[in-house]
């Protein structure tokens, strides 16, 4: 939610702290009631689209016996980061103490601990360049965000690891990767990337490279499934996942448009690009896999849907519709060929195409941001000179893929020494449903 008219979410955050002057005080701000309305529903489509839409997308692509264990974790997932978002997530994301615009200290990387455990929060705190909603709302709503990204990548290592190692992996994940990467690109002026000048309106950067990045570590370090890629290993019901790919589709909406923060102009054409960019993936994909294999499937269009929801993210707010339709058709033909070929030459076990998908989509919707963002190309950005601004996406997304790859890796390779990270290859063969928690997705 890059909106650079805001000077920064450190600007919007202060409306909501007490002891200011009383010069401020005399001009008390009023809530506005229509951005409080959009910015509540916007939230609960965020929340949406990880629980039921995500469950739903994930679940219908393992095999049977597997289903419960995915939507286990993203229910899991949701309950724990949205503990940890409240005792300091928030804080280390949003706090602003000792950043300073174009200085690169600590803060540039991690927020301070200013509202760990929603210190100062009541009923009264508002946020915005005007104080136009709650500012409880706006936790809720960046909660969301941090809820989602984790459970994006548990498509990377599905069927494989224990539930155990999953909430550990993803608690410290979440604490040490997420909020560092949100407050590095949200958080305002002295923020790491936000200096720079990186272009992230809903999430390219910190959700979808994020989490993809950490779903091909995580895959390789687990390893593939026993039997891949020799067993078949069919996706179990396209029902559930064409109703959670619905899902995602409609939730999106809050993710994209709710990013403008308010109920204006800015959430409007977020909106339409997000379906253009959207229809166009899915065409994409679906004509790209029926010249490719002769015939198309259901799973790829809606993995095409997901691509272009994906590489409109970071640019919701900046590109204008025929960028959008570019950027679409470019994300579903491309995220078709890495999610396909390339893992295929490669032989990494992505078991939902995480990496394929969110990883290259979010990377090249950052990138072509750069590009369509100008207003030469019909964007709505202040992007003058496109290369120097792809340049600088370029810096943001490597410092998200190094940083984030590493880091990953880390704390895979600790757990794994410490606990152990995968089900024996009797549980394997058993299914996760059976071996983590006794219960069945389908009693026939």
């Amino acid at each position: 939610m890059t909106l650079r008219k805001f000077a920064g979410l450190g600007a919007l955050l202060s409306f909501a702290m007490p002891g200011l002057a009383m010069a401020e005080e005399a001009a008390a701000p009023v809530l506005n009631s229509g951005d409080t309305a959009w910015m509540l529903t916007a939230t609960i489509l965020v929340l949406f689209m990880t629980i039921p839409g995500l469950a739903l997308f994930y679940g219908g692509m393992v095999r049977s016996k597997n289903l419960l264990s995915v939507m286990m974790q993203c229910f899991a997932i949701t309950g724990l980061i949205s503990v940890l978002w409240v005792i300091y997530g928030y804080s280390i994301a949003f706090d602003t103490t000792g950043m300073e615009q174009g200085v690169v200290n600590f803060n540039s990387f991690v927020g301070g601990l200013g509202k760990a455990f929603l210190a100062g929060v009541t009923p009264a705190s508002i946020t915005g360049p005007a104080a136009l909603f709650p500012e409880a709302v706006f936790i809720t709503f960046q909660m969301t965000f941090a809820i989602i990204t984790p459970a994006l990548i548990v498509g990377a290592f599905a069927e494989r690891m224990k539930f155990s190692a999953m909430l550990i992996f993803m608690g410290v994940w979440f604490t040490l990767v997420y909020a560092p990467i949100a407050h590095m690109v949200w958080s305002g002026n002295g923020g790491l990337m936000w200096d720079w000048g990186v272009l992230d309106f809903a999430g390219g950067t910190v959700v979808h490279i994020n989490a993809g990045i950490a779903g091909l570590v995580a895959c390789l370090v687990l390893g593939k499934r026993k039997g891949f890629p020799t067993t078949p290993m069919a996706p179990h019901n396209l029902g559930y996942t064409l109703m959670g790919a619905a899902m995602l589709w409609v939730g999106w909406f809050g993710f994209n448009a709710g990013s403008a923060v308010a109920a204006n102009g800015t959430a409007g054409m977020a909106m339409l690009v997000t379906q253009i960019a959207t229809a166009a993936a899915a065409l994409g994909w679906m004509f790209a896999e029926w010249i490719t294999h002769g015939k198309p499937s259901a799973l790829g269009i809606a993995s095409g849907v997901v691509a272009g929801l994906v590489a409109i993210t970071p640019a919701a707010g900046t590109v204008g519709p025929m960028g959008a339709l570019v950027i679409g058709l470019a994300a579903g033909v491309v995220c078709f060929f890495c999610a396909t070929t390339l893992k295929r030459k490669l032989g990494y076990d992505d078991s939902l195409d995480a990496f394929g998908v969110h990883g290259i989509g979010g990377i090249l919707g950052a990138i072509l941001t750069g590009v369509f963002a100008a207003p030469a190309l019909g964007g709505f950005g202040t992007v003058t000179d496109i290369g120097a601004q792809v340049w600088i996406q370029f810096k943001g997304v490597g410092f998200t893929v190094v940083y984030t790859g590493i880091v990953t890796f880390i704390i895979l390779k600790v757990l794994d020494a410490v606990m152990g990270l995968r089900v024996t290859e009797e549980e394997e063969a058993v299914g996760l449903d059976l071996a983590q928690h006794n219960e069945r997705g389908y009693n026939l």
